[in-house]
């Protein structure tokens, strides 16, 4: 765990989590104020390790939701279903919040459309392009079991990723 309270793969204990694909967000079972706590929660320890994204199992919870938050707009989506993508891919550098330091090349869609629901567990789809779409899916990854390392062969190693410029995690 890193001190942000992030879980990462260097833990055996946490590397197993962040490698199952996780159980559905079950709205029943949780109270209104309890999954507004979570949504509160996840952003915090998002914004507390510099990232732009964050799934409920980088924090050690066995649920589908992921937190994103791309030019000032702040995503929270439970149950995502990515059901279109496009062919057109880029390559870009990534890095993850779970891998500290760790960046590498990796191909995505350049768009998509990503289906879920929102706090209130009402169904929402969005259209996603650019950096968004690069968040939901690599925050799609995680709640699938599924690492950025896992997309690349091209991983370098940035000694102080918090003060090199233009870094983020995911």
């Amino acid at each position: 765990m890193t001190k942000e309270g992030i879980w990462t793969i260097d833990e055996k204990k946490e590397s197993k989590i962040l490698r199952k694909k996780l159980a559905d967000y079950d709205f029943n079972k949780f109270s209104k104020k309890e999954t507004n706590d979570l949504i509160r929660r996840m952003r915090e320890a998002m914004k507390k390790a510099n990232g732009v994204g964050l799934s409920a199992n980088q924090i050690g919870l066995d649920l589908n939701v992921f937190v994103a938050q791309v030019e000032n707009k702040f995503y929270a989506i439970f149950n995502p279903l990515i059901v279109a993508r496009s062919e057109k891919k880029s390559i870009v550098e990534e890095g993850c919040l779970s891998i500290p330091e760790i960046f590498g090349n990796v191909s995505r869609s350049e768009k998509i459309i990503l289906e879920g629901c929102d706090k209130n567990d009402k169904k929402i789809k969005i259209k996603a392009w650019g950096l968004l779409a690069r968040v939901f899916q690599h925050e799609y990854d995680h709640l699938n079991g599924k690492i950025f390392t896992d997309r690349t062969k091209d991983l370098r190693k940035y000694k102080n990723v918090r003060n090199y410029e233009n870094k983020e995690g995911i």
